[in-house]
């Protein structure tokens, strides 16, 4: 018995399909992930808390988009290849759907006005749900000093000083590294 049997039945591709697509058309950005959680750890119970973890881990190695990695990487575990393709499209299919739209809204528009507030309206809702699965995967890690020092400082150093992202973790990786060292 393989391990995902054990948590609940293989889905159908059919399911699958149908799962990512309503986690493709109701997240954004970061929020996707913390969406997939949800289905595949506590909704479909498709896998275990550690093996989500692991998942994530492993797809934020590959090129890509963690969410497209992490919804291949789980298709993968459920149906094999025709799982992994059926959940990547289903979880790409909204998007895309969306930034075609938008994009042709845009170059119709007279008045860009509108379509930036709507953009600025996404990027908000984005960051949000980026905040939300941030406190909900990490929520262990923060009670940690060493930890919740990394963050304020990694905050502190995009927020306020304004670095970007390469230069925050050119910095804080080394320190990171550091504080995490194995000891003895």
């Amino acid at each position: 018995m393989n391990e995902v049997a054990a948590h609940d039945a293989t889905p159908r591709l059919s399911e699958i399909f149908l799962e990512f697509l309503l986690v493709g058309a109701t997240s954004f950005g970061g929020g996707t992930v913390a969406y997939q959680r949800i289905l595949m750890v506590e909704k479909k119970r498709w896998l275990s808390e550690d093996e989500f973890m692991a998942s994530l881990a492993i797809g934020q190695t590959m090129p890509g988009l963690n969410a497209v990695n992490l919804a291949v990487l789980c298709g993968d575990r459920l149906r094999g290849a025709a799982g992994a393709l059926t959940a990547a499209i289903a979880l790409l299919i909204p998007g895309c759907t969306f930034v075609l739209l938008v994009g042709i809204f845009y170059l119709h528009q007279t008045d860009r006005h509108l379509a930036n507030i709507l953009l600025g309206g996404v990027a908000a809702a984005a960051t949000g749900m980026l905040s939300a699965i941030t406190y909900r995967i990490g929520k262990k890690q923060l009670t940690q000093l060493k930890s919740l020092t990394i963050v304020i400082a990694s905050f502190y150093l995009m927020s306020i000083v304004r670095l970007s992202l390469p230069t925050v973790l050119a910095i804080m990786s080394p320190i990171a590294l550091f504080m995490y060292r194995p000891k003895g």
